[in-house]
């Protein structure tokens, strides 16, 4: 970040939440001497699976692998085509590649940045094996109609809940976690621009017994038998590789500080909401700025707020403006298909995917973390509104 107007402190874009609980934390597995999927990713794994209200939660090393490991599991192989959004953190498409599958792109609503349930059917073709849904930026999707669409056709529907620990959705007029099984496979990620952080790190949970089964086996190697169970044996066991698998495992390092992150997640959440509900009211008199919208059956994390400017705006005008009164924000959510690692023949789409390219091309973040403070707050609005008009 460039340096600011003198007497101005920098406000990053977001900033993880951490203190001496979590250094403590840390210190248990490296006095205990085992630092690597133990007993510490054991109780983080339960633990997380009874925030979420899941039957069962795997942890590993990132969210990227979890959704790898996620579509293999409901059998997504090469020639498979897997329907989801190209408005997405690049890994989202790249999940789907690993598996030599072809992602097929839906666009977006423009409230929520999330995927038009009323895209889907036309995307679905004979080599249709998944649906692969994005809680954008913690904002919950329009599940329920996505899961209508997919039972109708057999599919399994999967959630890329990267963003989105600590959302809710109103499931048969209850307010539930995202991560409680609505359909295959939820998978979250503990990047340090996320609300619950172990420096990097994913979970799977699911419903599916089979499924956990899978991605345990899947995160170690295709191991016959877990390490867990060999060093408590009391005779001598050989392990076998039936399959092949992978080194997706996650240290009791991180799970030690997940496990801390966990309780502080419903505080982190609350301070996020006020934060987003402040933004509002700050930005509502900012003309042609449209604000987030947040459907009545969602309640979003915020793990960010992102604005999309007026049609006049120069978006990297804007970002410049606010980095030379040092304040970070990052563009609007990248789309996958117009990356070069995409090119023509690695993807298709159902239909024009303008509103993802807009959203990319006139949105951006603004700084929200939980030491945010309202003098930050007032900051960053009043040097928008002046970017803007």
């Amino acid at each position: 970040m460039s340096d600011p107007r003198p007497g101005l402190k920098p406000i990053p874009i977001t900033r993880p939440w951490m203190d001496e609980r979590e250094a403590e934390a840390a210190r248990r597995p490296i006095a205990r001497g085992w630092v690597t999927q133990g007993p510490e990713v054991a109780a983080f794994e339960g633990e997380f699976a009874a925030y979420v209200g899941a039957p069962h939660a795997c942890a590993v090393s990132n969210c990227t692998n979890a959704l790898h490991l996620a579509l293999l599991a409901v059998g997504v192989s090469p020639g498979d085509e897997v329907i989801t959004v190209s408005h997405s953190f690049i890994a989202t498409a790249s999940s789907i590649r690993y598996c030599g599958a072809t992602p097929v792109f839906v666009d977006i609503e423009p409230g929520t940045f999330n995927m038009d349930p009323a895209g889907i059917e036309k995307a679905i073709s004979p080599r249709t094996r998944a649906v692969l849904a994005v809680h954008q930026v913690g904002m919950p999707c329009d599940f329920e109609r996505i899961l209508a669409v997919a039972a109708r056709h057999g599919l399994p529907v999967i959630e890329d809940a990267a963003c989105a620990v600590g959302s809710e959705i109103l499931w048969d007029g209850a307010w539930q976690r995202i991560g409680r099984p609505h359909g295959a496979i939820a998978c979250f990620s503990f990047h340090p621009r996320k609300l619950l952080t172990t420096g990097d790190g994913g979970m799977l949970t699911t419903a599916s017994a089979a499924y956990d089964a899978k991605f345990r086996t899947g995160r170690q190697h295709g191991m016959s038998v877990p390490d867990t169970v060999r060093h408590a044996a009391a005779r001598v066991i050989f392990e076998a590789y039936p399959e092949v698998g992978f080194n997706y495992r996650l240290t009791d390092i991180q799970a030690a500080v997940g496990r801390e992150q966990l309780k502080k997640l419903p505080e982190v959440v609350a301070r996020r909401r006020r934060l987003a509900a402040r933004y509002r009211e700050l930005l509502a008199g900012v003309e042609g700025l449209l604000l987030p919208a947040e459907p009545e059956w969602a309640r979003s994390n915020w793990q960010s707020f992102g604005v999309r400017l007026p049609a006049h705006c120069n978006q990297a005008a804007v970002m410049q403006a606010l980095l030379d009164q040092g304040i970070a924000t990052r563009r609007g959510i990248m789309c996958a298909h117009r990356e070069a690692a995409y090119p023509p023949g690695t993807w298709r789409s159902a239909g024009p995917l303008s509103e993802s390219e807009a959203a990319q091309d006139r949105s951006i973040l603004l700084p929200l973390f939980h030491e945010l403070t309202e003098a930050d707050q007032d900051r960053v609005a009043h040097a928008l509104a002046g970017s803007v008009g």
